[in-house]
């Protein structure tokens, strides 16, 4: 087999295949067998009619498109190795010209990897601002344990608060008009926490048990239902039950209930504990983004457009699977967002994640950076664990879907660079700095 290259602008090759007569020919006449198994030819037993037959009854064209599908992935895969071509996609076929007798020639085309040119991306040293612990996140942690075992009380004697929850039937109308899926019975409404229409909850605080009354609100300009977008509505409500809520102390036997705590001394340092373990793991997102953002910055890369397409294209079926799974049409999406803003910023998505990728992966070429076994086992590990399933069943699912171990493998080498680079740059933290600042001025 004989290839001919020819590069074309934006990191396009052509491909000039000649492939001998006699092979070629020899992959016609299995294709004629091949398509002879499953067509019914009258007068034979299928995969027994002679060529000339099979010609006849279903067409050269037909035969030399199955023999074409036949070749060419070998023919392929033959060229690239052969020419140690670096593809960003499938070849696909031009052309070609196939007479029996002849040589065939078939014209192709393939992407290729762009060009990359890093700048430095060993022996930085950089700074950066740390994570800080907000001031109160101490009393929020606290004081969110305390909430997920709070008791409901019914209340009697007294009219509802903004921090109770209220059990009320609801039925609501727009110009005398009710409104599909407007009405409920028995709802639980927390009037602190309320999703409903602005100003709906409000109206409630104030009311007495079993009182029966109207409320008017009026719905988001952006709502979207656009029948009921910056509709007046009126809503009759029923008060059934309030209740309020009741925190639990916090004692020494509340905090033995949630775990291996004695004390609430004991609750209080394993808070501190999470709190510092999520600084050093926000500390150690941002030291790995900032040697990334800055590596990138010293690249020269020129990205085609139909790179660019592809994986927008991706972004796009992702975001509109997203959409579907929380109940979002499409269209509502558009009509809120606009397309044209929604595309915009899936194309930039799209371009970050190409450079990302195809500078990690030259990285990884020049630093010889491979994944081995022990890697790709990790990544499955954390499969199994999130999704609790066994080994067998998740190698047989990714069989299914080569793709998804594409991803993983992707992912596993991602770490791995990233590791790389943050072992092989320096990222001094803000906080650290003052630190070191102030002890040595401590010292002098």
């Amino acid at each position: 087999m004989k290839v001919d290259l020819k590069k074309e602008k934006d990191n396009v090759v052509t491909l000039d295949i000649q492939v001998p007569a006699k092979d070629a020919e020899n992959e016609y006449n299995k294709a004629v067998r091949k398509v002879s198994e499953y067509v019914n030819i009258p007068g034979f037993r299928k995969g027994k009619a002679p060529r000339n037959i099979v010609e006849k009854h279903v067409g050269i064209e037909r035969i030399q498109q199955e023999a074409l599908e036949r070749m060419l992935p070998a023919i392929f895969k033959d060229a690239i190795t052969k020419n140690d071509l670096d593809i960003v996609s499938q070849p696909y076929v031009e052309s070609y010209d196939f007479n029996l007798g002849e040589d065939l020639k078939i014209v192709a085309k393939v992407e290729l990897r762009p060009e990359i040119k890093l700048g430095e991306y060993k022996g930085l040293k950089l700074e950066a601002q740390g994570y800080t612990i907000p001031e109160d996140a101490f009393d929020k942690a606290l004081e969110g344990l305390l909430q997920q075992h709070v008791k409901y009380e019914l209340v009697v004697g007294r009219p509802a608060q903004k921090t109770d929850i209220v059990v009320i039937d609801f039925d609501g109308s727009v110009n005398g008009e009710k409104i599909k899926g407007g009405a409920a019975e028995n709802y639980p409404l927390d009037l602190a926490n309320s999703n409903f229409i602005p100003g709906f909850a409000e109206q409630l605080i104030g009311k007495n048990l079993g009182e029966e009354f109207d409320i008017e609100v009026k719905f988001p300009e952006e709502y979207h239902e656009a029948k009921l977008a910056g509709q007046p509505a009126i809503f009759k409500i029923k008060i059934k039950e309030i209740k309020e809520k009741v925190l639990p102390e916090l004692t020494d036997e509340f905090a033995q209930k949630l775990g291996t705590f004695k004390t609430v001394e004991d609750l209080k340092a394993d808070i501190q504990k999470y709190l510092e373990a999520t600084k050093n793991n926000e500390d150690a997102k941002i030291i790995s983004n900032t040697i990334f953002e800055k590596v990138l910055s010293g690249v020269k890369i020129d990205i085609q457009n139909s790179m660019v397409e592809r994986e927008t294209q991706s972004l796009l079926e992702e975001y509109k699977q997203r959409l579907m799974m929380q109940g979002i049409e499409w269209q509502k999406a558009v009509e809120s967002q606009g397309e044209e803003n929604i595309l915009k910023g899936l194309k930039e998505e799209a371009l970050l994640r190409i450079k990302n990728s195809l500078v990690i992966d030259e990285i990884a070429k020049i630093e010889n950076i491979k994944i081995g076994p022990e890697e790709l086992d990790k990544k499955l590990k954390e499969i199994e664990d999130a999704y609790k399933m066994p080994r067998a069943e998740l190698m047989k699912q990714l069989s299914q879907n080569p793709q998804v171990f594409s991803s993983l493998s992707q992912q596993a080498l991602n770490e791995k660079v990233a590791k790389f680079l943050n072992e092989n740059n320096t990222v001094e933290l803000a906080a650290d700095k003052e630190k070191k600042a102030k002890s040595a001025k401590k010292n002098d």
